[in-house]
């Protein structure tokens, strides 16, 4: 959808204001070890007491397997003895649909032990999976600025003891996991921890949500975005200066965080045909008799709030794909958010900003149409010179450009600022495309969701006929065929917005008419 926009907006514009005015009518394998890691990116390893990190948890704790519920102000996550794992996690602040009966957003929900998300695997210390924890928690329930911890520890066959804790904030999506190795044997170990993270595939055709969705990862100083269908070909594997690893949609995602170099190699397969397997590798680990080692990660599971993935550090806020214009569309999404602030409406913020861009571009614009009246009124004697140079092109084309140049007219004065505008259109284009914002943000009337179609399709007809009579206002140099052709593009473009989400039609709605308003107050400013 994205792609037909882009391509209609830039012919469209070419069509009107460029070529009418600049030329004459024309007659890998399924298992992949991680790579070497740099000794910077070893875990920290200190040598303790073989008792002093054995928690009361060993005597006290109830090895069953049990569900701990953590409950904040922004969400609830259900965690299981079985394998310290995360079970079921459910947004408090987000619905799946719009208005007082909707359902909150559960970004996890399993019931099977090997698909629960945060496992830990270490077969080079005897620690599985699925092993059932010690743990003297029974839950948490936090608000504000409190915090808490879940803490869980088991000992392997081997004698490793590991000890994984979750640190909560009430009003904080981040989640700090600190992972604990003691080697409580008389031998030495060695080897990588695993933090594996099982993505549901469910992506629902239709569902405006999913036309962002997979895997995404920040290695290399570089984004890298996969398509689930591509991991049918096999595994993906990252295995330099990792900051982390997410799996989204277009609104929500989640996200392991390296902390201090803690993530050494990413690797992501596809399991069977409904689960995405985040594998997350440690850098290598050696730990001596009586030596420990920790290993810490940032967990996030929230929305794709642009202040709130900033908030988390480490350019998760990337994840956003606002393309080549993104430094341009994060600072119009803060202006949008701010006028939001003082207007509580995303249509009237929307409106606001259209109008302000229309404000700073009036120069530029009148500009360009006094430019275009007068390549208008130059026809008739481009059209002699056509006629007496119709044999020599090149001669014609000297004629030409005399011409501009005793009227000083700038053939390219019509479209340059046209051109500049363009990449303000972009920015602002993805800005209301990828906003959770707008997200089942009312605006007024029938139109109860900025994020959605307009469901009776008022406001794209309504598009379509300010476009159309805004192109029947601009001046053109056209002949009669091309002018019956640029006619189509306001059918053309009517059909195209007729899906696209109302807070998207709105804003070029309001645009055109603002437009329309522009060009008549230009055409009676300018001489005819």
């Amino acid at each position: 959808m994205e792609k037909r926009v882009v391509i209609a907006v830039i012919l469209s514009i070419a069509v009107l204001y460029a070529y009418s005015m600049i030329f004459p009518p024309p007659q890998k394998k399924d298992v992949v070890k991680p790579g070497p890691v740099p000794q910077s990116q070893t875990a920290p390893v200190q040598a303790v007491s073989s008792t002093s990190v054995l928690p009361a948890i060993m005597q006290q704790g109830n090895v069953s397997v049990r569900d701990l519920v953590v409950e904040t102000d922004l969400f609830t996550a259900v965690f299981s003895t079985r394998g310290a794992g995360l079970k079921k996690l459910v947004l408090k602040r987000y619905k799946e649909t719009s208005g007082p009966g909707g359902r909150e957003v559960v970004l996890v929900n399993e019931e099977a032990a090997e698909k629960f998300s945060l496992l830990t695997e270490g077969k080079s210390f005897g620690i599985e999976p699925t092993v059932v924890y010690n743990s003297i928690s029974n839950g948490l329930k936090l608000a504000g600025n409190e915090k808490g911890t879940l803490e869980f520890l088991s000992t392997s066959p081997t004698g490793i003891v590991f000890k994984k804790s979750y640190i909560f904030t009430g009003n904080d999506y981040r989640i700090d996991l600190h992972q604990e190795l003691l080697n409580n044997s008389p031998t030495k170990f060695g080897g990588s921890l695993h933090l594996i993270g099982n993505n549901r595939i469910e992506a629902k055709p239709g569902d405006g949500r999913f036309e962002v969705y997979g895997p995404v990862t920040l290695a290399d100083d570089k984004i890298n975005t996969e398509k689930v269908a591509d991991f049918s070909k096999g595994p993906k594997q990252y295995d330099k200066n990792i900051l982390w690893t997410a799996f989204a949609d277009k609104y929500f995602m989640n996200a392991i965080l390296s902390d201090n170099n803690s993530i050494a190699a990413v690797r992501l397969a596809k399991v069977n045909t409904n689960y995405l397997q985040d594998d997350v590798s440690s850098p290598p680990l050696a730990l001596n008799p009586g030596q420990s080692a920790a290993v810490n990660y940032r967990i996030f599971y929230g929305p794709k709030d642009l202040e709130i993935l900033k908030g988390q550090g480490s350019r998760l806020e990337e994840a956003i794909d606002f393309g080549w214009f993104s430094a341009l569309a994060k600072p119009l999404l803060r202006t949008l958010k701010f006028f939001y602030s003082y207007t509580h409406n995303y249509g009237i913020a929307i409106i606001i900003i259209t109008v302000i861009l229309k404000l700073l571009f009036f120069p530029l614009t009148h500009k360009s149409y006094k430019s275009m009246k007068e390549m208008q009124k130059l026809q008739p004697k481009m059209a002699e010179l056509k006629e007496k140079f119709k044999n020599d092109r090149d001669a014609m084309n000297r004629a030409v450009m005399d011409l501009y140049k005793t009227h000083k007219v700038n053939p390219m004065g019509g479209c340059l600022p046209m051109i500049v505008q363009i990449p303000v259109f972009f920015a602002l284009y993805k800005a209301l495309m990828f906003s959770i914002e707008l997200r089942h943000a009312p605006f007024m009337l029938w139109i109860m969701d900025l994020s959605a179609k307009d469901p009776y399709y008022v406001t794209p007809v309504i598009m379509g006929v300010t476009m159309f009579v805004q192109q029947k206002m601009t001046p053109s140099n056209m002949d009669p065929v091309q002018a019956k052709m640029m006619l189509a593009l306001p059918v053309v473009f009517t059909f195209m917005f007729l899906n696209f989400p109302s807070g998207l039609v709105l804003y070029w709605l309001v645009n055109n008419i603002l437009t329309i308003a522009q060009q008549t107050y230009i055409n009676k400013s300018l001489p005819s």
